[in-house]
């Protein structure tokens, strides 16, 4: 019986650690951002041609469907890149992260073209298979890290639409990805 009562739980468990397995990936289902616990919302892969490239979760303190409530709010939320594939380079990622603003935006960019720039930084060093990039924003900004180390921080909550218009706007980097991500 201890078994039995020792097995379920462990089950139980497991399945509360990690709500989803994407390419390999565990996403956590829940993360911490300004002392508030934040829900996995929804996760899927960023592939390109063949290649699986990375893992996003997006994470926010209720979860919701709508990607402009989502993109507008000032509320604590995360997007985390998990990278799989050593396709990505931080050449690779900084020029897509740009394109990226140009798509979101409608080639708007000037008015946060010094953002950018900062924030391009944290791809400055070299991008392995494994790195994690935590994209945490509320209302005075963002903030990126890789692998739990702070990178740049961001205060502009023009900016931080534009960022997470990359995943979640009219014209995202990936249609697919975006209704991950919003948990359709």
């Amino acid at each position: 019986m201890r078994k039995l009562i020792a097995f379920i739980s462990l089950v139980f468990l497991s399945f509360s650690v990690s709500a989803i397995e994407l390419g390999g990936i565990d996403m956590p289902d829940t993360m911490q951002a300004d002392g508030q616990e934040l829900l996995l919302n929804g996760a899927g892969i960023r592939s390109k041609f063949v290649f699986d490239l990375y893992v996003a979760g997006l994470y926010l303190g209720v979860k919701e469907t709508d990607a402009a409530k989502i993109i507008a709010s000032t509320e604590p939320m995360i997007l985390r890149l998990h990278i799989i594939s050593s396709k990505i380079t931080s050449k690779k990622m900084t020029n897509a992260t740009r394109s990226g603003f140009k798509k979101a935006t409608g080639g708007k960019i000037e008015p946060i073209s010094s953002e950018i720039e900062q924030f391009l930084k944290a791809f400055s060093d070299k991008i392995e298979v494994g790195d994690i990039f935590d994209i945490v924003a509320n209302e005075q900004g963002v903030v990126i890290s890789k692998n739990s180390v702070q990178q740049q921080t961001i205060s502009s909550q023009q900016f931080k639409q534009a960022l997470f218009g990359i995943w979640l706007s009219d014209k995202p980097v990936k249609a697919k990805l975006k209704k991950a991500l919003l948990g359709n």
